[in-house]
């Protein structure tokens, strides 16, 4: 489970560095591509989409991260260090 919700980390980290590169900081961007043209969704949607895909894919990154560092911590918790085997030490 732990390892399936790290990799979903990693997903979302990438398609929301994609979102982020795709907007542009003055209001270009993707948006600036179809101003121009008559869509049925317009400029102004196209970038409320990107918008709020950036901020619900921030916000699921941290639950996430937040969930698995409460996982690991319970399995921190649990486990007790094994004691270390007595060994005798011989000279050759």
């Amino acid at each position: 489970m732990f390892v399936f919700i790290v990799v979903i980390i990693i997903l979302a980290c990438i398609v929301l560095g994609f979102f982020v590169l795709i907007q542009d900081s003055k209001g270009g961007g993707l948006a600036s591509n179809f101003a121009s043209s008559n869509q049925i969704m317009g400029v102004r949607k196209t970038t409320d989409f990107l918008e709020k895909a950036t901020w619900g894919l921030a916000t699921g990154i941290i639950i996430l991260c937040l969930v698995c560092a409460f996982m690991t911590k319970s399995e921190f918790t649990k486990e007790e260090p094994a004691a270390e085997p007595e060994t005798e030490q011989t000279d050759l």
